[in-house]
């Protein structure tokens, strides 16, 4: 019978990290990898998603995408988002520098926060459905500052109802840029700051030679997840209106393709080109980067 024993100390370890990667590898290609082979698949077919028969179209899926102005006039959408990713971004270099500092209660003005980021999306869904109704919160604020005349149905007016998703977005995911801006802020080398003080720099001297030029791979990665989270918004949208009134983005617009419309086949090949879109933000950002250094 083989014995573990028997085994060099170094062949042990490599059969035992062998032993427990086994599982999550079949996992990740169970669950990750094997359905966007079947993604891709699915793109050159006409399949309605239930049918055993596919009926093979070759690309006459992506010709119709890049065709059809209806599929991609939908990313003017994503357009709101992206804008509003700078105001998020800013708001959270902003926070986080501020609380880089001596400030009181520092502890208790980071939970509050990065609290929205923790919060379900159906969650946050709901309150911003209260938030924006009619003589809902937003509603009542506004009367009571005197600005009663600008109200109107922030999610029933296609003029304003993706600047008002937006806006939920920015409270969202706020939380999760500030704790990353924190972080790097917060390994700045606390020397630096002292020899700032000596030479007589106040606070913004201080935010602009010291802190922008320390944290800018940081700000270059967060402005890259925030091209890619803008294309692929789904959950707020999803949830408050179901892409009504002109807020449907592109991958809602692919839902409704394979399970309102079933067209499977459509709808893969539209989560290919996103793919695609996704993964050419990337590269160009590693670019950047490599340009960079």
């Amino acid at each position: 019978m083989f014995k573990l024993s028997n085994l060099s100390y170094a062949n042990q370890r490599k059969l035992i990290i062998l032993a427990f990667s086994f599982i999550p590898i079949i996992l990740l290609v169970t669950f990750a990898y094997l359905p966007v082979v079947n993604m891709f698949k699915y793109s050159f077919t006409s399949w309605n998603g239930y049918s055993k028969n596919m009926e093979y179209v070759g690309f006459k899926n992506y010709i119709n995408i890049f065709t059809n102005p209806e599929y991609f006039a939908v990313f003017k959408v994503s357009l709101y988002y992206f804008v509003a990713t700078f105001f998020q971004m800013g708001l959270a270099l902003y926070f986080a520098t501020i609380l880089s500092f001596k400030v009181r209660f520092k502890n208790f003005f980071k939970g509050v926060l990065f609290f929205p980021y923790m919060l379900n999306g159906v969650a946050i869904g709901f309150i911003f459905l209260f938030f924006f109704r009619p003589d809902g919160t937003f509603d009542t604020l506004l009367n009571a500052l005197g600005l009663g005349k600008y109200i109107t149905l922030w999610l029933g007016n296609p003029d304003v109802i993706n600047i008002s998703l937006a806006s939920a977005s920015v409270w969202r995911y706020m939380g999760f840029n500030f704790i990353i801006f924190l972080g790097a802020i917060s390994s700045i080398d606390k020397d630096i700051y002292e020899a700032a003080d000596i030479d007589g720099a106040n606070k913004w001297h201080q935010f602009k030679h010291i802190i922008i030029p320390s944290i800018k791979r940081i700000v270059q990665l967060n402005l890259i997840l925030a091209i890619s989270g803008a294309i692929s918004a789904f959950d707020i949208p999803y949830i408050m209106v179901d892409g009504a009134n002109g807020s449907k983005t592109f991958v809602i617009q692919t839902i409704d393709m394979a399970f309102k419309y079933g067209k499977f086949g459509l709808a893969s090949a539209m989560a290919v080109v996103l793919l695609f879109i996704v993964i050419i933000v990337t590269l160009l950002q590693r670019l950047v980067i490599k340009e960079d250094n």
